[in-house]
């Protein structure tokens, strides 16, 4: 007999199921995996970016679909007093490029580690390899779970944080969309989020692996009257064999329309040069080369394999001699060096997004305590709700704060 059922044990789980038993509630915590915080271990590429150390006026900007939605679970715990009850856990932090926060030691084993230690000091109970199939719903209350197994496990509350649908293989399939639907609870869409863009170029493929940093990614879409830019960020990114990853693409691909038929992107090589700087650059450096190949030039303005496919993209030869080089064919470089075009075909697929756009609407949850308002005692945390940042930690601390705020209030909910 529990109290309070917490179902699934992720971020978002765990934390709920700190945050309720700290308030004194006799807590549940059921996870299908054979383990806890499956996909907090491929987090940050197995590093687990925890958290990102920005002020809080920053992680509003930073989150990209309903941002005031989040204020209550902030309050609740924001990323400094996450980072302080990490290491309190003995987990050492540090902060890197991005005030993306990681543990010391670049291992998510560790924080996993860290928080399984807290709940079993807690008293929270784990059932592992244990799946719900769907919420007991008595009088228009939540009132407990029904089990794959055929058990019923009553509860005075539910929290529900089972995730999204990205990384299926972690045990994110829509389980929670489900069951929140099943009692009436709106659904919006969920859609691959945080995830690599395949491009209709062929090109980026023959550069797989290589990353660019301090460029600017920028997209364009049309509109009514004119094409209007959308996206403009300075940051990394990374060609793959389908088209572009790293951060910049990523929270880029957050933002696309469904329909990317008018959408166009842009790269600037050089975001910290104007043209007219640029060009006087290029002036000087077809000066100091003029009896070398084009590539030369090319060579000194980004990496070698990139440096070919932009003279292609310009309409030139590598092996072309520098001092033949006209006045147009030089703006022509300098226009690919500013904007390397490219053209969005489609998004990759949850096997490869990191989180999952859309979920339970904000509109059936109320902030303050994020219980449900149309089922009284059931309880959203995590990625199963429709908010979503830009990647750099946000996302994490989003399932961390809503997991305490609903866990706080699950628990305080019980004695009601």
């Amino acid at each position: 007999m529990a109290d309070c059922i917490v179902i699934g044990g992720g971020a978002a789980g765990m934390m709920a199921a700190l945050s309720a038993s700290g308030a004194g509630a006799r807590t549940l915590l059921v996870e299908r995996n054979e383990k806890l915080g499956k996909k907090l271990y491929i987090t940050g590429k197995g590093r687990c970016n925890v958290t990102n150390a920005s002020d809080m006026e920053g992680f509003q900007r930073a989150i990209l679909r309903n941002p005031r939605f989040m204020y209550s679970a902030f309050s609740r715990l924001d990323n400094r007093a996450l980072m302080e009850y990490l290491e309190g856990l003995g987990v050492p932090l540090k902060v890197e490029r991005g005030n993306r926060v990681f543990p010391q030691s670049d291992k998510s084993s560790d924080v996993i580690a860290a928080l399984r230690r807290a709940l079993e000091a807690a008293g929270v109970q784990v059932l592992l390899n244990s799946r719900v199939k769907g919420l007991v719903i008595e009088d228009g209350r939540c009132a407990g779970v029904s089990m794959m197994d055929g058990q019923t496990l009553p509860a005075k509350a539910v929290v529900l944080a089972t995730g999204g649908l990205s990384y299926p293989s972690t045990g994110s399939t829509g389980d929670g969309h489900d069951m929140a639907r099943a009692c009436g609870h709106d659904i919006v869409t969920p859609r691959p989020g945080l995830v690599p863009i395949e491009t209709v170029e062929s090109w980026p493929g023959t550069l797989a692996g290589l990353s660019l940093r301090n460029v600017r990614l920028s997209a364009w879409a049309a509109g009514p009257k004119k094409e209007k830019r959308f996206f403009s960020e300075m940051g990394e990114m990374l060609f793959t064999h389908w088209g572009v990853s790293g951060p910049l693409a990523l929270t880029l691909s957050s933002l696309l329309p469904e329909d990317l038929s008018t959408v166009r992107l842009a790269i600037d090589l050089k975001p910290a040069l104007d043209e007219q700087t640029l060009d006087a650059r290029l002036l000087r450096d077809f000066g100091e080369m003029s009896r070398k190949r084009l590539i030369s030039v090319a060579d000194g303005l980004a990496p070698h394999s990139l440096a070919e496919q932009l003279l292609k993209l310009a309409g030139l030869s590598p092996s072309a001699p520098v001092n033949g080089v006209t006045a147009a064919q030089r703006q022509a470089l300098l226009k690919v060096l500013k904007a390397v075009p490219l053209t969005p075909k489609r998004l990759r697929g949850f096997d490869e997004a990191i989180i999952t756009r859309g979920g339970v609407s904000v509109k059936d949850i109320d902030p303050s305590t994020l219980q449900s308002r149309k089922v009284p005692g059931l309880y959203f945390a995590g990625e199963l709700i429709d908010v979503d940042a830009e990647t750099g930690g946000y996302n994490l601390q989003i399932a961390f704060s809503t997991g305490a705020l609903a866990g706080r209030s699950a628990a305080e909910g019980t004695r009601a």
